[in-house]
């Protein structure tokens, strides 16, 4: 197997991996909003830095396996995430679409704030925000995802 057929298939595996953490944190939004148990917002909030930290890890293992570099410095995850919505010439196509990285970018800066700050600190109302915008911004990156793994197929 090459090397490309071998990210596409840690791409596609990732995914399912992305898509458990989703999965969760739709299923303890749930629970939060029923009982009103704040202990239930921390899992949401987990699993949701599990989906943002998860697609990151995809888009790294991308950023060095075709680009030949991934950003570093302190704003590497914001930079990465430009990266992986340009085409790079002669290279790859985008590897997620503008509107993908627009959505991305919320949960982005979920993952800062869950890395720099107590748990208690994070506002349920804007956890169910990015619980109401999760299904449509995993289904836009899945499919951003699953056309690119296509495109190493073809290579």
């Amino acid at each position: 197997m090459n090397e490309y057929k071998e990210l596409a298939n840690r791409i596609e595996i990732n995914l399912s991996n992305v898509e458990n953490a989703v999965n969760r944190a739709l299923e303890l939004g749930k629970k939060a909003q029923t009982s009103g148990d704040d202990d239930y917002w921390d899992g949401v909030a987990l699993n949701l830095h599990g989906y943002y930290s998860g697609l990151e890890h995809t888009f790294e293992d991308i950023a060095r396996t075709i680009d030949g570099n991934a950003p570093s410095g302190a704003n590497w995850h914001a930079e990465l995430l430009i990266q992986m919505s340009i085409d790079v010439k002669k290279i790859r196509p985008p590897v997620i679409t503008q509107s993908t990285k627009i959505a991305l970018d919320e949960f982005r800066g979920l993952r800062h704030i869950i890395r720099n700050v107590y748990a208690f600190y994070l506002l349920p109302s804007r956890l169910n925000e990015l619980l109401i915008n999760l299904p449509k911004s995993f289904k836009s990156v899945k499919k951003d995802l699953l056309d690119f793994a296509k495109f190493l197929e073809s290579i």
